[in-house]
């Protein structure tokens, strides 16, 4: 398997959810989007690639990092871009900080991009200090428990067919799963971790803290 971090621009609230020598030791690939540029400095990382239009970084690119220039004008943001990247290099896991923050079109942007990901064969995560977010398909999945924090599910697609929910406050079994109802919000793992098995269609699971 093979990781790719990417820094985006998003605003965070500090950077202590972020393990600088976990990232550096088990990323095969760093890249940062634009702006995402400042959290890698904040936290003391060097990227190997950063992408973007440029039109939020502010400072001193570093020498020595391959750069990938765009202009402001284009179709994906600088996130996607950063993701595609990664994808072509042969990435197969792909986790990212900063994808979420004040800005909440760039925020449902990032969603979007995981669905991209997803689609893709890609295992992608966003990461927050009270947020991990990603997209599942058909498969079987397993999640840790998390002490007071929130594990919801929500259908992407018209109709998500949910095999079963288990090791949770609310279980679900045989039930579809439909986009235009929130049904899976607030949920609680109760057991050592949460098994989930989808059928069919995409669905974001979300944690956060409580």
């Amino acid at each position: 398997m093979s990781i790719c971090t990417i820094f985006a621009g998003g605003k965070i609230s500090g950077t202590d959810f972020i393990n600088s020598r976990e990232i550096r030791e088990k990323s095969g690939l760093i890249i940062c989007a634009d702006s995402g540029l400042h959290i890698a400095e904040k936290v003391g990382i060097t990227p190997d690639l950063i992408v973007g239009d440029f039109d939020s970084y502010t400072g001193t690119l570093p020498e020595n990092v391959e750069i990938h220039r765009s202009v402001p004008e284009k179709d994906d943001t600088d996130t996607l871009m950063a993701v595609r990247i990664a994808i072509d290099r042969g990435c197969d896991e792909i986790r990212l900080y900063g994808g979420l923050g004040a800005r909440f079109d760039h925020s449902f942007a990032n969603i979007q991009t995981l669905i991209f990901a997803c689609e893709k064969g890609c295992k992608m995560t966003i990461y927050d200090a009270d947020n991990v977010l990603t997209v599942r398909g058909a498969g079987e999945y397993e999640f840790p428990c998390k002490n007071d924090w929130y594990f919801s599910i929500f259908s992407l697609t018209e109709k998500a067919e949910i095999g079963k929910l288990q090791g949770v406050k609310y279980p679900l079994e045989n039930y579809e799963m439909c986009i235009a109802y929130p049904i899976g919000v607030s949920n609680e793992i109760t057991a050592d971790k949460a098994y989930l098995q989808i059928n069919s269609g995409l669905v974001l699971v979300i944690e956060s803290k409580k």
